[in-house]
């Protein structure tokens, strides 16, 4: 654990800590499983390799969210939009995720990973991906047209506040402040 603490630099373990929602042994544990998915001529250089999304998918607190793809995605700082993650990328996710993150921290990044097209709103498009992803793309699993069409409706009914037809995000954190399990249920722990 010594050379673990002593190449992430106490300096930086430090801002890491006052930048995240993270304790000092989350750091360093993820510090441990990220340079585990980095190439071995990476490893020397922390804050300048991207690990690609494939391998980041391979965590295994990542391998059965449905949402897993969308997560790399809205927390990569890549030009190239392709979801592959530096370690301040994955130090805010995992900090997004924490138990100690606010409500409010959560609530943003959910609608974040949600708002399939990034135009900053749920819509019809959006929340018709989000059930696919919770209920699984089978033939078995997947909802007809009309029950999508019902079920969207339904959620709209109860979320659209200025009825405009999307879910903004103000809404959205509407609806996840009365849902008193979204926070316990919203994480991902190492």
């Amino acid at each position: 654990m010594g050379t673990t603490a002593s190449q992430l630099g106490k300096d930086s373990l430090s801002e890491y800590q006052e930048l995240t929602f993270l304790t000092k042994q989350e750091i360093l544990l993820a510090h441990k499983r990220f340079t585990e998915l980095q190439n071995r001529d990476e490893r020397n250089h922390l804050n300048a390799t991207r690990v690609p999304m494939e391998k980041i998918l391979t965590l295994p607190e990542l391998k059965s969210n449905p949402f897993r793809k969308r997560i790399c995605h809205v927390f990569s700082t890549s030009e190239a939009k392709d979801g592959s993650l530096t370690f301040e990328d994955f130090l805010d996710l995992l900090s997004a995720f924490s138990d100690s993150a606010t409500l409010e921290i959560k609530s943003h990044y959910a609608f974040r990973i949600f708002d399939f097209d990034d135009d900053g709103t749920l819509d019809c498009g959006d929340l018709e991906k989000l059930v696919n992803c919770l209920t699984g793309e089978t033939d078995e699993t997947r909802l007809n047209s009309e029950e999508m069409r019902q079920l969207i409706s339904n959620i709209l009914e109860e979320s659209d506040i200025d009825k405009d037809g999307t879910v903004n995000l103000s809404e959205f954190q509407h609806v996840i402040s009365r849902s008193p399990d979204f926070v316990s249920s919203f994480k991902i722990v190492l």
